[in-house]
């Protein structure tokens, strides 16, 4: 049967990725070359460059393919408790740590490919804000009283430091006893307070039909806003943050290897009561900026929209629209 040209273009896309995962795994990201992924595939060097824009976006892409391969199906038995729930959610993330065999250590260049480049820098800073508001929401479902995300802040930095460690120093620590640290944090005092944003984004009133997502707030985040979902989050309305940016060969594989990997870590450790309202959309296909009436996407954009009975109610555009769009009562 002849392919169609999607079909060919996808099948093309998968013996670059399974080329450039054997390459990576065997020879690391740094002494990994264009030329020999094109071999393994079988492939000339610009059937590679048409579907990656370089080496880094091809390794991320790599790592967010594995990481989709690792998600855990869920357990009956999820933590109820803040220590049960950051035990599992470290144990699961400690079992995986590059130790010994290529496949675990497939991602042990990933940080200082983000440190040595000023284009990935920030967006994996805002990554990681999204998965510390993601956990710190998470872990005050299970205990109400107050802000958790800086307590989640540190909890990711064992486990980040870890990682690290792992790479860098193999055998130096012992692994689980970073799993008994990230319990104890469960108890740690911490001053966190949330502050409502003073911005005053453009607003808009509308009746315009949505069919993309259900009611609640649809939040279009560059990738250097993304902390702002945490104002539409913190109305207790269910969110889809709508993930934009400039750079989207490169920046939209960093953001789905962790995405991906993080949600299953979360899905791992916490019921699904105790899980944030939110749904994360990574949008390589422009479908939601196109809908949402956005004609360029910058990784500062910060647009919000409020949708009701499969309307478009309110969209506000600007610093604080997350806010904007999820508290403010619209006219009847």
């Amino acid at each position: 049967m002849r392919l169609t040209r999607a079909e060919a273009q996808e099948r093309t896309r998968a013996k670059v990725l399974a080329a450039a995962r054997d390459e990576f795994a065997e020879r690391g990201f740094r002494d990994a070359k264009i030329d020999e992924i094109a071999n393994r595939a079988e492939l000339t060097r610009g059937a590679v460059y048409s579907n990656f824009p370089g080496k880094r976006a091809l390794y991320f892409a790599v790592l967010a393919e594995a990481a989709a391969g690792q998600i855990d199906p869920e357990h009956p038995d999820t933590a109820t408790t803040p220590r049960d729930a950051l035990g599992r959610l470290a144990r699961a993330w400690v079992t995986r740590l590059p130790l010994s065999t290529d496949e675990a250590r497939l991602g042990v260049d990933l940080v200082p490919e983000i440190i040595a480049a000023d284009s990935t820098r920030k967006p994996f800073a805002q990554l990681m804000w999204l998965q510390a508001i993601q956990l710190g929401l998470a872990l005050e479902n299970l205990r109400p009283g107050g802000r958790q995300v800086r307590l989640a802040q540190t909890v990711l930095t064992t486990l980040q430091g870890a990682s690290q460690l792992a790479a860098a120093a193999p055998g130096f620590g012992e692994p689980f006893t970073v799993v008994t640290a990230c319990e104890e944090l469960a108890d740690a005092p911490f001053d966190d307070t949330w502050l409502t944003p003073t911005t005053n984004p453009d607003i808009q009133t509308l009746e315009q039909p949505w069919s993309l997502t259900g009611d609640g707030v649809v939040a279009v985040l560059g990738m250097h806003r993304l902390s702002g979902v945490e104002e539409a989050l913190r109305a207790g309305a269910d969110v889809t943050l709508v993930i934009v940016t400039a750079d989207p060969g490169e920046l939209i594989p960093l953001a789905r290897l962790m995405v991906t990997e993080f949600t299953g870590l979360l899905w791992h450790a916490f019921p699904p009561a105790a899980r944030p309202r939110l749904t994360i959309v990574l949008d390589d296909t422009t479908t939601f900026t196109s809908a949402s009436g956005i004609d360029t996407v910058t990784d500062m954009t910060e647009v919000a929209l409020r949708v009701e009975s499969g309307k478009v109610v309110l969209r506000a555009d600007g610093f604080g629209a997350c806010h904007a769009a999820s508290g403010l009562k619209t006219p009847r």
